[in-house]
């Protein structure tokens, strides 16, 4: 079975992750690509690296260039999914990699963005950990996927096993990121220019105010099956172009010990292909990640101040956004979950 897939948004970061990624894919055979100012653009001249698309000339995003295919991957800005993906039949597998239908309270959604609230699709992250098992079996048959957003993942990853097993006080958790620019797309701005950037870090939605944190919250709530999260949120720009490292930290439980704290997130990714624990003393490093659809994760208790920390690092376009796409594309249609997928990341 080959499946045929679009891609509106494919000008971005996002959608040429998404591209890279499918021309590795055996189900896939890639169809329409659309943009909005790079319309009428061959693809090569936006994305040189996707050599064998590089003759393709963007479409306009419109609904009638994403009709006729099985799966569309919309990989646009924030409030321009939701129109679109109303007027697509509903047999057909879509996945927002904006954040448009990740969230389950419009409050929520109307405290951080801007716009209506489009409701709530199936949430693209297969590994988080609830009380009744893996997100993953929500996504079978699925035919809307919200794709989680990427430091949403690398927190959630990093946590939601310790909440989820009660070894962490849910309601005092910390997490300060170090972000690649990547994340915040191609549009130009000047605190994401080389110039802003190299040889300095800056921290950004500080004070509760970035739009991941609803997403985390929700997330980590769904993991402890009780609204008791607190969730402290940093993340801090950092002169690399890809990748997300997340320090995350909570209180220890009552009666938890080092040996159970290991045992929880041992215990969550044991038979995860893309999510790994690392053996005890070692940490992840971002460029580990760079390219594949891999998180790898470090835990260990602060004896001293009482606390876990839980250390994850990924690639924010590959699992963090494109990879996470397609892992889920795939659990929805039945195909193998890691098809497509690389897990070993390019290093140095």
């Amino acid at each position: 079975m080959t499946l045929t897939v679009a891609v509106a948004g494919a000008s971005g970061y996002a959608g040429g992750e998404v591209l890279r990624l499918l021309l590795g894919h055996p189900d896939v055979k890639i169809g329409a690509l659309t943009a909005h100012s790079s319309a009428g653009t061959p693809i090569g001249q936006v994305h040189p690296q996707l050599v064998p698309l590089r003759d393709r000339v963007l479409e306009p995003t419109t609904v009638d260039a994403l009709a006729g295919h099985d799966v569309v991957v919309l990989a646009l800005p924030h409030g321009a999914s939701a129109d679109i993906a109303a007027h697509l039949p509903a047999d057909v597998l879509v996945l927002d990699c904006g954040a448009d239908h990740r969230l389950i309270d419009p409050k929520a959604w109307q405290a951080f963005y801007d716009g209506e609230h489009a409701g709530n699709w199936p949430y693209g992250l297969p590994e988080l950990v609830t009380p009744d098992g893996p997100q993953r079996q929500q996504l079978v048959g699925a035919r809307r996927i919200a794709v989680p957003g990427c430091n949403a993942t690398a927190v959630t990853l990093a946590a939601a096993p310790g909440v989820a097993s009660g070894v962490v006080q849910a309601d005092d958790i910390v997490a300060v990121l170090a972000c690649a620019p990547s994340g915040a797309g191609k549009t130009l701005k000047t605190h994401l220019l080389a110039s802003e950037l190299m040889g300095s870090a800056s921290p950004y939605g500080v004070g509760g105010t970035h739009r991941h944190i609803p997403e985390i919250e929700q997330n980590l709530r769904l993991a402890a099956g009780s609204d008791a999260v607190a969730v402290s949120f940093t993340p801090t720009l950092v002169p690399m172009s890809r990748g997300i490292l997340a320090t995350v930290t909570a209180r220890v439980a009552p009666g938890a010990t080092a040996e159970s704290v290991r045992a929880a997130w041992a215990e969550a990714y044991a038979d995860e292909p893309f999510v790994h624990l690392l053996p005890s003393g070692q940490w992840p490093q971002t460029s580990a990640t760079l390219g594949a659809n891999a998180a790898l994760i470090s835990v260990d208790v602060d004896e001293r101040a009482e606390r876990v920390v839980a250390i994850a690092a990924l690639d924010n376009l590959a699992k963090g956004t494109a990879g996470a796409a397609i892992q889920s594309a795939n659990i929805a249609l039945g195909l193998a979950e890691t098809s497509g997928l690389p897990i070993a990341g390019v290093a140095p």
